[in-house]
């Protein structure tokens, strides 16, 4: 059901990131004459929606497979647009778009961070079609031109919490109309805000702390590992990874440093700067770092600026948050434990947890770039969603990028290279993409 460049397309748009993002996006699909449809499935989504063409899906989860394919249908639609697929209405949706033949678009934060956001053709991370032949990324880099430099995107932090305040109110306003709808967030909206409104309140002493501990362990020159935390409720996290929870994550990286790593070396566990403080993460850090004798060794960091603190670090552990990329991209040695598009011999550490600690490896400075560059060819746009700058500059890229011609998002492979990559066990739809 793909249309051709120039040609009207039906777009159905699912569930945004908070925020008017999915809305001024809609707008801008219909101003270049394409048919823009949207379903709501909460009062959070109406707010944010300021567009005709809006269906509200008030049935029970169970009944939306269906309730999709028979919209689908009636409204001829070309193309279904949604943000992260890991939400169990996303999931579904997906599986009805691949039985009807209907492209579908994921929006996430961005594999590669500041300044773009991903937006990929199926899935993304562990449901991505990206290749992870490092030898494929080298040849297909070579015919791709050099990546044009952008001025920063700039972001707002108190937008970001504002969006998500003003969209939990609206779905506990208007919670009568959506009576069957199930978040994929675990927490009650009000739970949840009062949770962003205790750690917003704590920020000043947060900040403070974090930069003594972060100054004190710079003047010891004692090396260290960094270990960025991800929110537990990630789909990345418990759609992509052999854990099910922050915890068990945290408490398998603190017993392998303990195991394994040189006496003297530290840990330093950087909380997500987007955690709503709902779990204390930092007790839950002191009490593991305890149990294992650590408590003089592990650090934890609640606020800050990670990228100064990657800089210096001998290695990065991550589940498959994208402070990976930043830290290939500085050139730190890296381990990935869960599944991550990066996750790629020569550019991550490939052996086991144990191993790194003692036996870090730099990634390969000429592959990571050649990866970047095909990656921002084939799913990254640049922009952002909490800055009035970098939202124009998104919608703009993302119009771009869904009305090119059966919106691909395929790049030219090197002659010859399909059938060798094919006999190197690399599927031909992972490589054509």
């Amino acid at each position: 059901m793909a249309g051709r460049a120039g040609e009207k397309r039906v777009y159905l748009l699912l569930q945004g990131l908070m925020g008017p993002f999915f809305s001024r996006l809609g707008a801008a699909l219909a101003s270049h004459d394409h048919v823009v449809h949207a379903v709501m499935f909460n009062g959070g989504d109406r707010l944010f929606w300021r567009n005709s063409n809006a269906v509200n899906y008030a049935g029970r989860p169970a009944n939306w497979p269906a309730f999709l394919e028979e919209l689908v249908i009636a409204r001829g639609v070309t193309d279904v647009v949604l943000f992260g697929d890991g939400r169990p209405i996303h999931r579904a949706a997906v599986a009805v778009c691949g039985r009807l033949q209907v492209q579908t678009h994921v929006f996430e934060e961005g594999y590669v961070r500041p300044d773009y956001v991903t937006l990929e053709r199926d899935g993304v991370n562990g449901n991505s079609n990206l290749p992870r032949d490092p030898h494929w990324y080298r040849e297909a880099a070579a015919n791709l031109p050099p990546v044009a430099s952008l001025p920063p995107v700039p972001f707002s932090f108190n937008a970001r919490v504002k969006q998500g305040i003003a969209y939990n109110l609206a779905q506990l306003a208007l919670w009568w109309r959506y009576p069957h709808y199930e978040s994929h967030r675990p927490w009650h909206p009000l739970h949840e805000g009062l949770g962003w409104l205790k750690r917003i309140s704590q920020r000043k002493g947060a900040r403070v702390r974090s930069k003594a501990m972060v100054e004190a362990l710079w003047r010891s020159e004692a090396p260290y590992f960094v270990f960025p935390l991800q929110l537990d409720n990630d789909s990345q996290l418990q759609h992509h990874s052999p854990f099910r929870g922050l915890r068990p994550a945290i408490e398998h990286v603190i017993a392998s440093f303990a195991a394994n790593a040189t006496p003297g070396t530290r840990l330093v566990v950087k909380q997500h700067p987007l955690d709503n403080g709902l779990r204390d993460w930092q007790a839950i850090v002191a009490e593991l770092a305890s149990a294992r004798g650590m408590a003089d060794r592990i650090e934890y960091m609640e606020i800050g600026d990670i990228v100064p603190l990657v800089r210096r670090a001998s290695g990065v552990v991550t589940i498959n948050s994208t402070t990976g990329t930043l830290s290939v991209a500085e050139g730190i040695p890296t381990a990935v434990l869960g599944q991550a598009v990066y996750d790629i011999a020569g550019i991550t550490f490939q052996g086991k947890l144990d191993t790194f600690w003692t036996a870090p490896e730099p990634p390969d400075a000429e592959l990571f770039a050649a990866f970047r560059r095909v990656l921002i060819e084939r799913c990254l746009i640049p922009g952002g969603f909490f800055s009035e700058h970098g939202l124009d500059m998104l919608v703009n890229s993302a119009v771009a990028r869904l009305t090119a011609r059966g919106a691909s998002h395929a790049i030219r492979m090197p002659e010859g290279s399909i059938e060798r990559f094919a006999a190197r066990g690399v599927a031909a739809q992972g490589v054509a993409g």
